[in-house]
């Protein structure tokens, strides 16, 4: 039988709940190492672990490869024998002190966390303790021939914690030789630094008060930490800090004392890029205006970074991402078109009319709004379905795991044409694809349930300029529904060949979405290209749905749409809206030209 007891929050753990308006919870952390905390460290192949150095700054260092590197001994204690970089690695530095190889160096108290980790299977394990005693020295590494660093460290363990498998990306590990090189080391990151933190998908981050130390896991998309800045008095970060257990541990701590440790790996090269800086704690409007779409951010300032070549005991191939990563979120330098939404309380609100099926997965949606709309041809419009899909907080949510970090709010394109021009409309229409929740509960709305969603806004850009350019061409771009910022504008535009082309990427499935089209505005079947993609099959329906495209005017290539095709023609101006993929490789074929571009993949 074993016991535990839970631990009270201190004042910063219980500032975040103040400030995130959120109820009182028991703190689960034990006063000891539980047979669950001594089962993970003994089985997981990775340990993430913090330090204090010299000056009181955190650090974070990431050790193992392999499964068995540290284990308990009894009493609370957990001895620890990992190959380590001696030479760059901040955290061996701050533990042992520079002393000399294979001298026993006293822990003297001081403070270790650590969070043993197995990517794999997505568990993790936090622990914090007080350094007895360590010593750095050589081995030889088993099957290379190559001495390396050895560290043995015995910790006294007075914490731990489990925590959930969320926003864990899946990785086999390996141990791998280290060969360290240190390549920079300032307050801003190196190019190599920029690079590894833009493709990021996960770090580690350790943060301390005067009596506790915590070192936990950061994961999500690739890149979800963003650069602010990369200047010399310190660069600057940015990340969104996703639904958790509302513990609040590090945030907690990071009220108290600000200074943070933060280590990015690269699990395919073993280079690896330690920080240390200052963290600011960002909610709400605050977190929403540096972060669009984020309610809790972390602006994290840089003190120091190294980066170091090869400096990781271990290489890793990633599997799987979580699915509990959240969408991508930008900077509203970036392109986040949430920086644009207005963030005063909707005035408006949209009703439902009608839906007209245009295939199995895309639909056009007509809303009446009562007291008017003003919008400009080609703009989208932010609508808000929180009302009817936030459920409140819940920590773990497996049948529909995005929705932790979503609020709901989505921006649509205006397909319909205004008509009074300078006044406002009483309609509007949306045409989209059923991708996710918020579409899928639109598209199971009735005409006759009267529902409703409020307005955030209107807004966008992207609009196709023809004036001043007379006796040259323009052409558009499309990727399925990517049509609809052009069917906007379409009554805006001469779509005579000879002034207008328009390439369209589209999937069998949805032959009868450009029927409808190319019927409501027959001229522009004239100066179109379809490229039809997909096994089309050899029924009556979907030869009279192809019959029926051709007779319209189109021009149809059965395959993926090819640099070639648009080398044929001499174009002024391209639009392309398309999914990010295909925008990338169109931005390819096209560089040196000009090109405006509106994406559907926020």
């Amino acid at each position: 039988m074993s016991f535990s007891f839970a631990l009270s929050f201190h004042s910063g753990e219980e500032k975040m709940h103040q400030l995130l308006r959120i109820p009182h919870n028991d703190n689960p952390t034990s006063s000891m190492l539980t047979p669950q905390a001594s089962f993970i460290l003994q089985s997981a192949p990775l340990m993430a672990v913090g330090a204090l150095d010299a000056d009181s700054r955190p650090w974070t260092s990431l050790w193992g490869g392999k499964p068995g590197f540290s284990r308990p001994l009894g009493g609370g204690i957990v001895g620890t024998r990992t190959v380590v970089d001696g030479v760059h690695d901040p955290v061996v530095q701050a533990l042992v002190d520079g002393s000399e190889k294979g001298a026993v160096v006293e822990g003297k108290g001081k403070m270790v966390s650590a969070l043993a980790i197995d990517l794999i299977n997505r568990k993790r394990m936090k622990v914090f303790g007080r350094m007895v005693a360590g010593s750095l020295g050589e081995v030889e590494m088993e099957g290379s021939g190559k001495v390396q660093d050895q560290l043995q460290l015995v910790t006294k363990i007075e914490q731990s914690l489990g925590n959930c498998p969320k926003y864990l990306n899946q990785y086999v590990v390996q141990s791998a030789p280290i060969d360290s090189r240190l390549l920079s080391t300032s307050a801003n990151l190196s190019p190599e630094g920029v690079a590894l933190v833009a493709k990021a998908d996960m770090f580690f981050l350790s943060s301390s008060t005067t009596s506790d130390m915590d070192t936990n896991h950061r994961g999500g998309a690739p890149g979800f930490v963003r650069l602010l800045s990369n200047g010399i008095s310190g660069a600057q970060l940015v990340y969104p800090e996703y639904s958790g257990n509302r513990l609040y541990q590090t945030l907690g701590n990071l009220q108290v004392n600000p200074k943070v440790g933060i280590t990015f790996p690269d699990f395919v090269t073993g280079d690896v890029l330690y920080l240390t800086g200052t963290a600011e704690i960002l909610v709400a409007k605050d977190a929403a205006a540096l972060l669009p779409g984020s309610n809790l951010t972390l602006k994290i300032t840089v003190q120091e970074a190294r980066f170091v070549r090869d400096g990781l005991p271990f290489r890793g191939e990633r599997k799987d991402l979580s699915p509990y990563n959240p969408i991508l979120r930008l900077l509203p330098s970036e392109g986040n078109v949430k920086a644009k939404i207005p963030t005063a309380s909707p005035s408006k609100t949209a009703r439902f009319v009608r839906k007209t099926s245009l295939t199995p997965n895309i639909a056009q949606f007509k809303f009446e709004v009562k007291d008017g709309l003003k919008y400009e041809p080609g703009q989208w419009i932010a609508l808000d379905f929180s009302h009817d899909m936030d459920y409140g907080y819940s920590h773990m949510r497996d049948d529909d795991p995005r929705s932790l970090n979503d609020d709901f709010v989505r921006t649509f394109t205006i397909s319909s044409n205004p008509i009074s021009r300078n006044g406002e409309e009483l309609e509007f229409e949306i045409t989209i694809r059923n991708v996710g929740p918020v579409t899928n509960h639109l598209f199971k709305q009735n005409e006759r349930d009267n529902f409703s969603v409020p307005i955030l806004g209107v807004g966008g850009e992207f609009k196709i300029e023809q004036a001043g350019h007379e006796g040259k061409e323009t052409a558009y771009i499309a990727g399925g529904v990517g049509i609809t910022p052009l069917l906007g504008q379409l009554l805006c535009l001469d779509i005579s060949p000879s002034r207008f082309k328009l390439f369209w990427s589209l999937r069998v499935q949805d032959l009868n979405f450009s029927i409808v089209v190319f019927k409501q505005y027959p001229v522009l079947a004239a100066c179109s290209t379809i490229f039809l993609t997909g096994t089309v099959e050899s029924g009556e329906t979907s030869v009279k749905m192809i019959e029926s495209l051709l007779a319209s005017g189109v021009s149809l290539e059965r395959r993926r749409m090819e640099k070639i095709d648009l080398d044929k023609v001499e174009i002024d101006r391209w639009y392309i809206c398309a999914a990010k993929g295909l925008r990338k490789e169109l931005m390819g074929w096209l560089g040196g030209q000009r090109v405006q571009f509106e994406g559907f993949d926020y």
